[in-house]
Formats: C-alpha cells, sequence, structure tokens
C-alpha cells in the first residue's frame, strides 16, 4: 500500500511538472482586412501573449487558387521588398511581430499569418491573420477639377432642359397645325355638298310642301272635284 501511494505521487509530481514546463499561447484579435494600393507599403502585424516569454514566430501566407483552395507557404524573407521584424514587447506582456511589405505588388494578396512554434508548446499554433488587399487605381483619362466637374453637369442639366422644351412646343406645333387642316377639310367637303344641290328645285319642292301645309287636304279634293267638272263640260 505504501508502495502505491509512492508510486502515485511521483507520477503526480512528475505531471504537474511537465505541465508547468508548457508553454500557454493567448492570441490578440488581429486586423481583419487592409487594402493597400500598388507600390505603397503595408504593415502587417500579429500578436500574442504567452506565460514563459516569446515563441518562435514565422510568416505565412495563403494564396487562394483558382479551384478555390488555397495553402499557406512561408514568406520569403529573402525579398528585398519584405522586412520582418523580431519581435515587441508591449508593457502588457504582449508580444507583436510586423511584417513590412515596401512597394506591395498586386500578387502580395493574400491572408497573412504567424505560426508561432515551440518545442514546450502542446501543438503549434497560427494566429488569426489578416487578409491583405494590393489594389490599382483607376487611371483618370480626363484630370478635371470638381469645380469643372460640377459646371459640366449644370450645362448638361439645362441642355437636357432646352432639349425637352423644343421637343415639347414642336409637338404643341404640330397638333395645331393638323387641328387647322382637319377643320379646313371639313369645310371645303361643307361646300362642295352645297355646290352639288340645285337651288331653284330645293325652293319648288319647299314652295309646294308649304302650300299643302297651309291649304290641307279637303282643299285639293275640292280641286279635283272642280277640275273633273271643266273636263266634263269640254265637248
Amino acid at each position: 500500500m505504501v508502495a502505491v501511494t509512492f508510486l502515485f505521487l511521483c507520477f503526480w509530481v512528475v505531471g504537474v511538472h511537465g505541465d508547468l514546463s508548457r508553454i500557454q499561447v493567448t492570441l490578440e484579435p488581429d486586423r481583419p482586412s487592409l487594402r493597400v494600393q500598388l507600390s505603397h507599403t503595408a504593415h502587417l502585424r500579429c500578436c500574442y501573449s504567452a506565460t514563459r516569454g516569446a515563441v518562435e514566430t514565422t510568416w505565412f501566407i495563403s494564396i487562394r487558387t483558382v479551384n478555390g483552395t488555397s495553402a499557406p507557404q512561408g514568406v520569403d524573407r529573402r525579398d528585398n521588398h519584405v522586412t520582418v521584424d523580431g519581435g515587441n514587447l508591449t508593457a502588457a506582456g504582449v508580444m507583436c511581430h510586423t511584417l513590412i511589405l515596401r512597394e506591395a505588388r498586386l500578387n502580395d494578396s493574400g491572408l497573412y499569418q504567424c505560426f508561432l512554434n515551440h518545442s514546450a508548446l502542446r501543438h503549434s499554433v497560427y494566429t488569426h491573420g489578416t487578409f491583405l488587399q494590393v489594389y490599382r487605381p483607376m487611371v483618370e483619362i480626363l484630370d478635371i477639377s470638381e469645380s469643372t466637374k460640377n459646371s459640366i453637369l449644370i450645362a448638361e442639366a439645362m441642355l437636357l432642359m432646352v432639349a425637352v422644351l423644343l421637343h415639347g412646343t414642336m409637338m404643341l406645333c404640330k397638333t395645331k397645325k393638323l387641328n387647322q387642316l382637319k377643320k379646313k377639310r371639313v369645310k371645303e367637303e361643307e361646300e362642295i355638298i352645297y355646290e352639288g344641290l340645285n337651288l331653284e328645285e330645293c325652293c319648288s319642292t319647299y314652295d309646294q310642301i308649304q302650300r299643302s301645309l297651309v291649304q290641307g287636304p279637303y282643299q285639293d279634293v275640292g280641286n279635283m272635284i272642280i277640275e273633273e267638272e271643266i273636263q266634263l263640260e269640254e265637248p
């Protein structure tokens, strides 16, 4: 029983000593993204805090391929436009490493992470990372000031207003002219109808109608009887 207790204490001491020898790393928030103009300088940082000082830090970049996959690869420190510092320890005990890319190129775009490694770490750790986007600025064909642009916009608005007014005026004139032609055509048709009538026949017919209305149907019957008697008296 004593031997078992002694072995248990030995294993417990070894385990505690092993845990104390381990390094605990706490990652600090990184800047999510950074946009840099082409040929400008980019500053990238990764920060962490460790229980036993600094750990070995290596910068990696992940570039997305055409098929959508990406694999981290080490940043080439031999490149002249790449500078990596040794790390700065802040008063709060946070270690920060900075990667400087001078005259950034388009192919420098990607996700930059720090790879933290140490023999006392249980597992190697990647920081959250910062996505760097290097963009090409738009080239202005005409170098025009803002005041000149505003003047051009005002002139375009005035020209558009004049064009609308002219179009509306032309449509009104066209409509008025069509109405005049329509009235003239109707008047000419009425004149043609009056010219085709015989006024004498119209007057005689009108007189007969008026006479029949005035004399009445009985007077016509009397006239017919008188005419019959005159025809009988004639030899």
